[in-house]
């Protein structure tokens, strides 16, 4: 049930206008809840009764941790929950993946083998859920929070549908104080609500969708077009990755506003990042800070020496790219943001000892470059990332004929490995071919557009004009946002590309 189909448009509708009828603060939460199920249950109802299960149960194991004050019960309590969210994510989302790659493995050295296939579905949104269940269990287990006594509370947090496809990430000391809280209705609420949501929906069917003709015939099979193309089509897939995923964000917290709910910020214009390590602080920020307390301090953080600093950089990040997806190309481009994580922190202490060249950069002039070399650093990663994500489509399909067949006879069809060396070799070196897929004229404009909307918000100057636009005039503005969004749609739109994480 996508955010931007009728199908989600009248699921809404109804929970709504049920969800204020309603008076009594908890039965709004049993709503929720319940709204909640059916909403994953309406892809795949056993799946969805899995996400309960493990949810009562990380319930009970947090209840346990929290009453005992023996330390060695509560490590195994944790280890349990650890042991059993990770469990999950791993046998639905990898199982297949790491049979397949070493099986492949022991066929490059001659062996002739044939491992199992495991008939498994993924399930939607497992990367985000599990993140969130264990960030939960470990703040119980560290006493920085305590066990959610209310198991519908509880539910609710794990389950709620505006972030349980494809986040943000919530946070449990974040997101259950609001759920205990008392909700009235907030006309100003109502109106960012629907604000979140439009801008949401334009970005994603008149932007990102639009992009996705540019980028995907193109890196679908890149052996075929020229350099120019391959060009075009890497800065489409830029705007296309950031309007698809901000797009789905910005819905996801339109909706839960116009609940009464807060989600966490969760992009904050990445492409005006000065330096990849601010990129991170401004790209999938519910990822980043997740990493950060969950993974990079719990390794060391920057605690250490140097070489520990930038080892525990290089381990989170390829880690997060392993998180992403079903695909080798996942890794290589976390390994790659590693790497430029740890450049940048060696040129910062290099910048340190000489103040003129920090001075420099710290220009306009100079804040253009760092800004133009990092988003060539964010797009380099981005063709890794594409070619993944192609990659695990395919490797989804293989593995759902294999599972029937109970063999693994359907090959997965797309290498991206190969698809990233012709990428990467047609960039550098001209090459002919067919040219890009759409007139070029139709990207440079969304370029233009977006760089127009991130002048007036980067300057504040879109906050003041919304305070002093009339009521009509702004009406006029959604009415004439949405007719252009349903106008620049392409006929047949994609599913959101952080679904299939």
């Amino acid at each position: 049930m996508l955010f931007c189909s009728q199908a989600f448009f009248l699921f809404f509708t109804v929970i709504f206008l049920a969800y204020w009828a309603i008076r009594w603060h908890q039965l709004r939460v049993w709503l929720l809840t319940a709204a909640s199920f059916y909403f994953y249950a309406k892809w795949n109802e056993w799946l969805a009764l899995l996400i309960c299960i493990s949810t009562a149960m990380d319930y009970l194991i947090a209840l346990g941790m929290d009453r005992s004050t023996v330390a060695w019960r509560r490590k195994l309590l944790l280890g349990v929950s650890l042991v059993a969210n990770l469990g999950l994510l791993c046998y639905f989302k990898y199982a297949n993946f790491f049979l397949a790659s070493v099986q492949q493995a022991l066929h490059s050295v001659g062996a002739d083998a044939s491992l199992p296939v495991l008939h498994v579905i993924l399930p939607v949104g497992i990367s985000f859920y599990t993140f969130e269940a264990i960030n939960y269990t470990m703040d119980v287990y560290r006493r920085r929070i305590p066990a959610e006594r209310n198991l519908g509370n509880f539910m609710l947090f794990i389950t709620f549908f505006p972030h349980l496809i494809a986040g943000p990430i919530v946070r449990a000391r974040d997101f259950l104080p609001q759920i205990r809280r008392r909700k009235r209705w907030d006309w100003p609420r109502m109106q960012l609500g629907v604000q979140y949501f439009l801008m949401g929906l334009f970005k994603k069917l008149a932007i990102a969708d639009r992009m996705a003709l540019f980028s995907g015939p193109v890196f679908e099979h890149p052996e075929q077009y020229t350099t120019g193309a391959i060009w075009l089509a890497t800065l489409a897939f830029a705007l296309r990755i950031y309007c698809d995923f901000s797009g789905y964000t910005d819905m996801a917290l339109g909706s839960a506003h116009m609940l009464g709910y807060k989600l966490a910020q969760n992009f904050n214009m990445p492409y005006l990042a000065v330096n990849v390590s601010d990129f991170w602080r401004r790209w999938h920020m519910s990822l980043s800070s997740w990493l950060r307390d969950y993974l990079f301090i719990p390794l060391g953080g920057s605690r250490g020496g140097n070489w520990q600093t930038c080892r525990n950089l290089i381990i989170t990040m390829t880690l997060g790219g392993l998180w992403h997806g079903i695909s080798w190309m996942f890794v290589l481009w976390g390994l790659l943001h590693g790497v430029f994580l740890v450049m940048h922190r060696a040129f910062a202490a290099f910048c340190k000892t000489r103040p003129r060249l920090d001075g420099a950069l710290q220009t306009i002039p100079g804040t253009g470059l760092r800004m133009a070399l990092t988003f060539a650093c964010v797009c380099l990663g981005w063709i890794f990332f594409v070619t993944g994500s192609l990659e695990a489509e395919a490797r989804l399909k293989a593995d759902q004929a294999n599972a029937q067949a109970g063999a693994r006879t359907a090959p997965v069809t797309y290498n991206a490995y190969h698809a990233s060396l012709v990428v990467l070799r047609r960039m550098v070196s001209p090459h002919a071919g067919l040219t890009a897929p759409m007139q070029s004229r139709t990207l440079w404009y969304t370029v233009l557009i977006m760089a127009l909307c991130h002048a007036l918000a980067h300057n504040g100057l879109w906050k003041k004009m919304a305070v002093r636009m009339p009521a009509p005039v702004m009406g006029f503005g959604y009415a004439v946002v949405l007719t252009a969004a349903l106008v620049l749609a392409p006929d047949s739109g994609k599913a959101f590309i952080y679904f299939q994480f």
